[in-house]
């Protein structure tokens, strides 16, 4: 007789059928690019992050937060060596902060892989809202046509007739290009592709002004954005020629690098500090006090991460093993945004509204974003019907 085998057989059973225990703190591993041309992306995403987890008193969801911090250099590799730190040694129970699109693609299937959340407050490549979206990957900001395809709507609209348009080579460019091209039907000059990180536009320029569009249009993001902005006035091409922009290349940290350059432009966004909801006035008063600056759509794409990740933790009462419940908590999206209502689409990218904003001079006399209409209404991503979600 081995009255053991029967008793070790039930523990087993009981255990394989115990609901999953509350975790005892949130770990939650963030990489971002913190160094170099898109160092201010990533800070701002950080900060965002960081402002939240403040008002939540340090905590996510009621438990308390820890938050594993790392810069990716914005090199693939590097991203890919703390991604598997972050899942082997440290491991973290959501995932978040990833700026550009060619690390996110570079570390998505490793996370998704190891069952651990990913919340992109940035990056939202073609390729994850379509054929290869994932139940463990949400994107809380956008997919990355969108705000393109705002910008190439408003430029179609205003009866536009010749625009160049000018990107970084990487996924985020290209979609760029697709989004624009997507609802602009006039014709396109040219279709000019940088490289990622290029800060010299000689070249480029030169090429702009052989072509004499009556438009450009521009995602360069970051200091790749400064930089062009920058050259383009000081060759005296924005007398004759608009410049268009997603909010990425119009935002708070290129306004302040660029200045009065920067006034009349007019670009997308999801969001805008000037949004009057109860949520975006304490998170723009509070980052202000904080930091000492406007926030920008980053920003508040990082605050909106760590508000989602607080609610689905706080609906799962704290129970992160069990993988389902936090991906229908996650669904459901129970907080309040700053940008306003969004809700998620089947594809776990948001359906929502998307403005137009220009650059002028606020009553303080700062020059920075003002939202002065709406573009898309309840827009929709192109890519969901695509997306067969396991």
């Amino acid at each position: 007789m081995h009255p053991a085998k029967p008793v070790s057989l039930l523990l087993t059973f009981l255990l394989m059928t115990a609901p999953a225990l509350a975790a005892e703190k949130v770990k939650v591993g963030f990489i971002s690019t913190l160094s170099g041309a898109g160092a201010g992306l990533g800070v701002d995403i950080r900060d965002g992050f960081n402002l939240a987890i403040k008002h939540q008193n340090g905590k996510l969801g009621g438990l308390p937060a820890e938050v594993v911090v790392a810069d990716d250099q914005q090199k693939p590799e590097v991203a890919q060596q703390v991604t598997e730190k972050f899942l082997k040694k440290d491991k973290v129970d959501f995932m978040t902060g990833i700026v550009f699109s060619n690390i996110m693609l570079a570390v998505g299937q490793p996370v998704f892989n190891n069952k651990t959340f990913y919340i992109s407050a940035n990056a939202g490549p073609s390729q994850y809202a379509g054929e290869q979206c994932n139940p463990f990957y949400f994107n809380v900001a956008w997919q990355n046509d969108n705000l393109h395809e705002a910008v190439g709507k408003y430029v179609n609209d205003k009866g536009f007739k010749n625009v160049v348009l000018v990107a970084p080579n990487y996924p985020g460019g290209k979609d760029a290009m697709v989004g624009f091209k997507r609802f602009y039907k006039g014709k396109v000059g040219e279709e000019i592709y940088t490289k990622l990180g290029q800060l010299d536009y000689a070249a480029e320029l030169t090429q702009i002004r052989a072509l004499k569009p009556d438009a450009v249009f521009f995602f360069l993001p970051g200091g790749m954005g400064i930089n062009f902005v920058k050259q383009f006035v000081g060759a005296g091409l924005s007398t004759d020629t608009q410049l268009f922009a997603p909010g990425f290349s119009a935002d708070e940290d290129v306004i302040k690098a660029v200045g009065a350059p920067m006034l009349g432009m007019f670009n997308s966004s999801h969001w805008a500090h000037d949004m009057d909801n109860a949520e975006n006035r304490r998170f723009v008063a509070d980052f202000q006090k904080e930091y000492g600056r406007l926030p920008s759509l980053y920003a508040s794409q990082g605050y909106d991460a760590a508000l989602m990740i607080d609610a689905a933790v706080r609906d799962v009462k704290g129970r992160l093993d069990d993988k389902d419940a936090v991906r229908k908590a996650l669904e459901a999206k129970n907080f309040k945004s700053v940008r306003g209502d969004f809700k998620f689409n089947t594809n776990h990218h948001p359906v929502q509204n998307y403005y137009l904003r220009v650059i002028g001079k606020d009553q303080q006399n700062r020059i920075t974003n003002k939202t002065i209409g709406t573009i898309f209404s309840n827009h929709v991503d192109a890519y969901v019907a695509q997306c067969k979600m396991k």
